[in-house]
């Protein structure tokens, strides 16, 4: 897929604040270390990069389940394998937020 910079920064941006809360919620860790971890996981590519953007095939979630839960976390955790509202709120305006159950 050829990215156009400002898409490509956006998204970048979205799946960093999606894993960091993943990683608070979820891992424990504080916010400046989820921060770090999504950084990490989620660096800068420029747009000559070969395969650009290919951590993008799967959601922030899934990299996140991974990483704190290990390969069979759908077989071990099946409750972890959708994420819930507030991770799927996260990047919507308030007025296109999915309603909570219930």
């Amino acid at each position: 897929m050829t990215w156009n910079e400002d898409d490509y920064l956006c998204y970048l941006h979205s799946e960093r604040r999606a894993y960091a809360w993943v990683m608070r919620h979820y891992g424990g860790l504080s916010p400046e270390e989820a921060g770090k971890a999504a950084l990490e996981n989620y660096p800068y590519e420029p747009p000559e990069a070969p395969f650009r953007g290919l951590v993008f095939h799967d959601e922030a979630w899934h990299w996140a389940m991974l990483t704190i839960h290990g390969h069979r976390y759908p077989a071990e955790h099946p409750e972890l394998a959708d994420p819930p509202y507030a991770y799927r709120a996260l990047d919507q305006p308030v007025n296109e937020r999915p309603q909570p159950p219930g």
